[in-house]
């Protein structure tokens, strides 16, 4: 299994992951986007990575698939940077795993490649935040070197802060 950034080979792997994934909400948020036409997608995928045409509020991020053989199991988002929003809550990766697939420690898999990308251009430290009743999710930060620095209120739920430090 490895990391690739998106490309159009996959593009039946990834309609297949969006539809396994049905109404349940999608993480990281490029999963949100438009895929009727998936060229267009693979292009707005393309400029976040790049940092054109960015909405509001919005910083430059990478999007990776982790690939078995043919097949997306896991897609995550590296934030090249934080704003004051995303520092505060949102962090430099999300990630998630095709349901499938889940319960066999890909999750873990993922953040530690996405972390080795972080690495690679430079950030330091990697904030990593999640839900705090997401135990699943705060162990998989915490078996990745990520140490609790902070509790925050965030639209009626609890964000555990946590950050990495690869130094």
């Amino acid at each position: 299994m490895h990391l690739i950034i998106p490309n159009a080979k996959y593009e039946a792997s990834y309609r297949e992951y969006i539809e396994e994934l049905g109404v349940e909400e999608r993480y990281p948020f490029p999963l949100d986007f438009d895929h009727s036409n998936f060229s267009i997608l693979l292009t707005k995928l393309d400029n976040f990575r790049m940092g054109v045409d960015l909405p509001a509020g919005f910083v430059p991020s990478t999007t990776y698939w982790l690939v078995d053989g043919g097949e997306i199991v896991g897609v995550s988002n590296l934030r090249h940077f934080l704003n004051d929003r995303i520092r505060y809550a949102g962090g430099h990766i999300g990630l998630g795993i095709k349901p499938s697939k889940r319960g066999k420690g890909l999750g873990n898999l993922l953040l530690k490649l996405t972390i080795a990308k972080a690495v690679e251009l430079g950030i330091h430290p990697i904030h990593i935040h999640c839900h705090k009743e997401n135990i699943a999710s705060a162990r998989m930060i915490m078996s990745n070197g990520g140490k609790l620095e902070s509790e925050i209120e965030e639209a009626g739920e609890v964000v555990q802060r946590y950050l990495v430090n690869t130094v």
